[in-house]
């Protein structure tokens, strides 16, 4: 299976390195688009800090703080494999940490996984059953069995979409898939 899986990775890879960085920012603006029609008033969400080929989410959280949604970021430790949380409060505490993701290292503001609405997750792919591929240590699916009663809320490119992946007892789906396209899961939304 991972061997399987790894080699998915890699044509995945291959699809999201062949865009050029203003097709990244403006898909990503969509993303965003779509993603906020289902973001509650109020509620807390914890989104990743993006490097620089995934869905930019600078936008998302600017945009959610502004309506004044709390949102809490992970801190990556690869010490035991989890993630830490904090709160944030302003993109500028963000500072390039472990494996070049920014994080609000120096000026966390702890919280907990029961803090947590909706959590948005990155993905390496992704298939219209609601499956999802990470990068391959397991960080969120580790994080996501401890808190499952969270709305899971995946976000993609279109490219990175994948016939039938593979999944073991340690993936955990999606509520929802959003890509530049629109909600792409579950149908009919």
């Amino acid at each position: 299976m991972r061997e399987l899986k790894n080699s998915i990775r890699q044509i995945l890879r291959q699809r999201k390195d062949a865009m050029t960085p203003e097709e990244r920012l403006n898909k990503s603006a969509r993303i965003c688009h779509h993603l906020l029609a289902l973001i509650r008033n109020g509620e807390t969400v914890m989104v990743y800090t993006s490097k620089e080929k995934e869905v930019h989410t600078t936008r998302l959280i600017t945009s959610l703080l502004e309506r004044g949604n709390p949102i809490v970021v992970p801190i990556i430790v690869k010490e035991d494999v989890s993630l830490r949380l904090s709160y944030l409060k302003d993109l500028s505490s963000l500072v390039p940490s472990t494996f070049g993701v920014p994080e609000p290292i120096g000026s966390e503001i702890p919280a907990t996984g029961g803090d947590v609405d909706t959590i948005i997750l990155p993905m390496h792919g992704f298939d219209r059953t609601g499956r999802r591929i990470g990068y391959g240590a397991g960080y969120y699916d580790r994080f996501l069995a401890k808190h499952p009663n969270l709305r899971k809320i995946g976000i993609a490119f279109a490219c990175q979409e994948y016939e039938n992946l593979p999944v073991d007892e340690n993936d955990i789906p999606m509520d929802y898939i959003i890509t530049e396209e629109g909600i792409v899961y579950p149908d009919g939304e």
